[in-house]
């Protein structure tokens, strides 16, 4: 018995048809091609990128029937690839004429105003169209306009046209794709729990409406009820690693580090793993002060992205954060192989030196750190800290003011020149430095002290400090 084959027998079909067609067009004999025909032809030959047949086909179809709406559409579509955009307008407009009714006039007429850099246009017309239509065609119509508010930048229609589609069709699954993006977006997170409440009432097994409505309470910052939400979503479907994802981030905003380990591990468990991933995870670790769980994840994130020295940093933070500054210098050596001047890798390296005592090594790092942030306190603080401990106090000073001139005079460098002026056995002008730095900032005081704590063995130091408190509780 043969077996039928439906495939087959289109091709052969299509093959008789093309032949058809040929006989037709070269005069060969007299019979009839149906409309229908016709645009199997021109689909073929578009399909084949052959638009040269395909606008003949379109052209010796409109002839034997005049008055078809579905070959003149044809024929605009491939104007349009063409890029004659107005003449494909000029038969579009032939087209409605025909058969106003057609959504596929509206769409292409559409692409021919976006093509002409006239979205104002292509916006009226769809909004005109859309009480022309309903059900499928009107859902196509709205994401099509949603499509031109996007092109426009008139970002808040793209939400409205997003909202629409879910207030007519509510389990529209790529309306409820695409509305979360939107949300965030445009930030009208309020309005997406609204719409979203009302979908579960509806249907409470929507676990893309449990999760839309869950980043939208994450996007107020609602991280409980966010949480609450996920949990719906991935309840009814526990695949969900976006959900898991999500969710994980809440927790980290919660300080709740060890569930959401629990929940982006199971992110690796149900997609590929991804080195944000472990490096979310490293993350949460090293914030729960379990610093070799989190060197392990940031190794795993850095063998999928190897050429983040950002990652090299991190692992080398947990060996620092442990006291292991040797073997934390040695990983800031791996990533300034790949960024020399990165100002936080170089304040590190500084700062392990200066652990290891020695202080001229850790100066030349946080040099380079004020060459690329001349305005960074923190920068300053370290290279004239590093000055005084290797006692190179002509160095500090030339530092000190120098950093008052770029920070436009922080009262910190006025205790530490002052703290640099006593070292160079120039009392005087150390202890003006100093009633200023009380003047003007007071809290301080802890850092100038730490600077040097045998500074609180001078007699004037002690006199200034407790003049300045004396004057205060009067």
């Amino acid at each position: 018995m043969k077996e039928n084959n439906p495939f087959r027998e289109d091709r052969e079909q299509l093959r008789e048809l093309l032949k058809q067609y040929e006989n037709f067009k070269n005069g060969r004999n007299h019979s009839f091609i149906e409309e229908d025909a016709f645009e199997n032809i021109i689909d073929y030959y578009q399909e084949k990128e052959d638009l040269k047949k395909a606008m003949e086909a379109a052209e010796i179809g409109s002839e034997q029937f005049p008055y078809s709406s579905r070959l003149l559409i044809k024929k605009a579509d491939i104007l349009l690839a063409n890029r004659r955009y107005q003449d494909a307008l000029d038969i579009l407009e032939h087209a409605s004429l025909l058969d106003g009714a057609d959504i596929n006039v509206y769409i292409l007429k559409t692409d021919a105003y976006l093509a002409l850099d006239q979205p104002e246009k292509a916006v009226v017309l769809l909004e005109e169209a859309l009480s022309l239509f309903e059900g499928d065609e009107k859902i196509e119509m709205l994401f099509e306009l949603a499509d031109v508010y996007d092109d426009y930048e008139d970002f808040d229609k793209v939400f409205d046209c997003r909202k629409m589609v879910l207030e007519d069709e509510p389990n529209n699954e790529e309306g409820l794709y695409k509305i979360c993006f939107w949300t965030d977006f445009t930030g009208r997170n309020e309005e997406s729990i609204r719409l979203h409440q009302k979908i579960i009432d509806e249907y409470p097994y929507n676990e893309l409406a449990w999760f839309n409505l869950a980043a939208a309470y994450q996007g107020l910052k609602l991280y409980e009820k966010a949480i609450d939400a996920y949990k719906y979503a991935i309840t009814i479907e526990e695949k969900f690693d976006y959900a898991y994802r999500n969710m994980a981030d809440a927790f980290i905003r919660l300080r709740k580090y060890k569930e959401a380990i629990e929940a982006l591990e199971r992110v690796n468990e149900l997609a590929k793993p991804e080195d944000v991933i472990f490096e979310a995870i490293g993350h949460c670790y090293d914030r729960m002060k379990n610093y070799a769980q989190a060197r392990i994840q940031y190794r795993k994130a850095s063998h999928l992205r190897q050429d983040d020295s950002k990652l090299i940093y991190k692992i080398a933070y947990t060996y620092y954060n442990e006291g292991q500054w040797q073997s934390c210098f040695k990983q800031l050596e791996i990533a300034m192989k790949m960024h020399r001047l990165q100002p936080e890798f170089n304040l590190l390296a500084g700062e392990c030196k200066m652990k290891l005592g020695l202080f001229k090594d850790a100066a030349q790092y946080f040099s380079n750190m004020v060459r690329v942030r001349p305005k960074s306190m923190a920068g300053w603080e370290a290279l004239i800290r590093s000055l005084f401990n290797a006692e190179s106090f002509e160095d500090a000073l030339e530092q000190t003011n120098t950093a008052l001139k770029m920070t436009k005079g922080k009262p910190i460098f006025l205790f530490y020149k002052s703290a640099v002026l006593f070292a160079l056995n120039k009392g005087k002008e150390a202890i003006l430095q100093l009633e200023e730095a009380m003047r003007q900032a007071p809290k301080l005081l802890k850092r100038f002290v730490e600077l040097n704590p045998s500074i609180l063995q001078s007699q004037q130091v002690v006199d200034v400090i407790a003049r300045y408190k004396r004057n205060k509780s009067i």
